[in-house]
C-alpha cells in the first residue's frame, strides 16, 4: 500500500494565516474525494475548533501521541465533514517538549505514529505550533514536505530565511528526504504597492516555489472558524473558498495526486 503524503504546514510567525490555510486545503482536498488526516500540532487547538470540535471534549489528543504513544484508534476523530478526520489538540501539548526532553529519538514521536495511519488516508495534513520547537521538529521529521503560508511583509519575508534554514537542518539530521513543496501567499492584497514588492523579492529569490495561486484577505474567511467550518463549508462559493480550491488543486498536482 502506497504510503500517505504527509504535508506540514509551518511558519514560526504567527498571524500568517497558517492554521486556516492547513484547515481550508484539507478541507478542498477532502471534497475531491481524498481521505485526509489533519493532526494538530498546536497547542492552541484553533485547527481542532475549526473544524468543529471541542477541545474540551476530546480524550485521545496529540499529547497522547507524543507523550504515550496513543493508537490511532485512540485519537482519531471524525469531523463533520466528509473525508476529514483529525487528531485534535489541547493545552496539554503545551508541556510535551519538557517530558520528551528525555525521551530517545523524542524527534520521531510523530513519525512512529504516522506510520500506524498508513491505511486511514490518502492525504496527512500537520498544522505546526508557531515556533521553531520540538513539536515543529517532530512534525519536519514526519513530513514528506512543507507548505509555508506567509503574508506579503518585509518581516515575513526575514522569516523566511530563517525557516528555510530550520528546514534544512532538519533535513540534514533527521529527514534526507523532506522538501519545501512550496510558498503560499496570504491575506493578499494585490492593490497594494508593497504587496508587489514582496511577491517580487520572494519570487526573485524562491522562484517557481511559490504557488499561482494566492489567498485573498476576506471577511468570511475570518467568519469561518467562529463556526467551525471550513470556507468551502461555510461560504461555498465565496471568492476564498474558490482560491482555496485552486491552491489545493495546485498542491496536489505538485504532490502527483490526482483526482
Amino acid at each position: 500500500m502506497k504510503k500517505p503524503y504527509t504535508l506540514a504546514f509551518a511558519n514560526q510567525k504567527g498571524g500568517v494565516g497558517k492554521t486556516t490555510s492547513c484547515i481550508n486545503i484539507a478541507s478542498c482536498a477532502a471534497e475531491r474525494g481524498l481521505r485526509v488526516l489533519l493532526f494538530d500540532a498546536d497547542p492552541q487547538g484553533n485547527t481542532t475548533s475549526g473544524v468543529g470540535i471541542t477541545k474540551k471534549a476530546v480524550s485521545g489528543t496529540a499529547y497522547d501521541v507524543l507523550i504515550d504513544g496513543a493508537d490511532p484508534a485512540d485519537c482519531i476523530v471524525k469531523t463533520a465533514f466528509p473525508n476529514l478526520s483529525l487528531v485534535p489538540s489541547n493545552l496539554d501539548l503545551a508541556g510535551a517538549e519538557i517530558e520528551l526532553f528525555d525521551v530517545p529519538r523524542r524527534e520521531r514521536r510523530l513519525a512512529a505514529f504516522l506510520e500506524k495511519c498508513a491505511d486511514l488516508c490518502d492525504l496527512i495534513m500537520i498544522d505546526c505550533p508557531p515556533s521553531l520547537s520540538l513539536l515543529t521538529v517532530n512534525a519536519l521529521t514526519a513530513a514528506d514536505g512543507v507548505l509555508i503560508p506567509m503574508q506579503c511583509e518585509y518581516f515575513a519575508l526575514e522569516g523566511l530565511i530563517q525557516l528555510m534554514l530550520s528546514i534544512r537542518r532538519v533535513k540534514d539530521l533527521y529527514n534526507p528526504s523532506l522538501a519545501v513543496l512550496g510558498i503560499l501567499i496570504t491575506m493578499y492584497n494585490g492593490r497594494l504597492t508593497l504587496t508587489s514588492e514582496v511577491l517580487g523579492e520572494i519570487k526573485k529569490h524562491y522562484g517557481d516555489k511559490v504557488l499561482k495561486t494566492p489567498i485573498p484577505r476576506s471577511v468570511r474567511l475570518t467568519e469561518a472558524p467562529g463556526f467551525g467550518q471550513p470556507i468551502n463549508y461555510y461560504d461555498k462559493y465565496s471568492k476564498a473558498a474558490d482560491a482555496y480550491r485552486d491552491a489545493a488543486k495546485e498542491i496536489l498536482e505538485r504532490i502527483g495526486i490526482v483526482v
